[in-house]
């Protein structure tokens, strides 16, 4: 049987996730977002935005164990946990930096006082395109209010089920990589001291993630895999 398997490439041990999006506006999103990614307007800067939240602070109930030769590093299973601070975060397409602010809850009040924090690191000269997601927060009242008194900034969503659009995502999978999912952090204080000099560091040399797909190529690749679906009877 392992003979059969190797020879067709076939591992039935693993198995992935996926998702397609069923936003009837997938294909026009995909555009404008890839469309802001590949050519962003002049005299505007192109932010996406969302939030990380409900981080923990844990700390671990026995200190790490180091790695050594033959052994991987070790620690222990079971931890404190201190609370959980939300981070909202926006990301400068052209650049790589980073604009961050650090709330105890991720309500629309809070990402109001973000948006403001926003609007006062953006050289006013210049409009402001904000990618987001279609969470109840970013389409409040109260945030709807305070985008139409600032005609500047312009809002395009990803669609639903395809945050992989947004690539402030890929900046909190470094996040979490790089400076949480290895630390101890034994109070929401340490937590938040620990993502602010992150963020600091990012800023002090910021390096753009690079977008290569254009639209017609992802648009095809999600073709390719709906017909491969429903060439097996799904």
């Amino acid at each position: 049987m392992h003979r059969i398997w190797r020879a067709f490439g076939l591992q039935p041990h693993r198995t992935e996730t996926f998702k397609l999006s069923a936003d009837p506006l997938f294909v026009e999103t995909v555009r404008d977002i890839v469309g802001l990614y590949l050519h962003p307007p002049d005299k505007a800067l192109v932010l996406c935005v969302d939030e990380k939240a409900q981080m923990q602070a844990l700390a671990r109930t026995r200190p790490l164990l180091p790695m050594r030769p033959g052994q991987i590093e070790r620690r222990p299973h079971d931890y404190r946990r201190h609370g959980t601070p939300s981070l909202f975060a926006a990301l400068e397409v052209k650049t790589g930096r980073v604009i961050g602010q650090l709330h105890q809850r991720h309500r629309a009040a809070e990402f109001r006082q973000f948006l403001g924090t926003v609007e006062a690191s953006v050289p006013p000269r210049l409009d402001v395109h904000l990618l987001l997601d279609n969470y109840g927060t970013h389409t409040t009242a109260l945030i709807r209010r305070w985008l139409l008194k600032r005609p500047r900034f312009h809002r395009h969503f990803t669609p639903t089920g395809a945050s992989w659009l947004n690539l402030v995502e890929r900046w909190f999978t470094l996040l979490t990589e790089r400076q949480l999912r290895r630390g101890v952090h034994p109070s929401v204080r340490a937590l938040k001291a620990a993502i602010r000099h992150y963020i600091t560091v990012t800023n002090t040399h910021p390096t753009p993630f690079t977008w290569t797909k254009t639209a017609d190529e992802i648009l095809a690749s999600v073709a390719r895999f709906c017909q491969r679906t429903s060439e097996i009877g799904h």
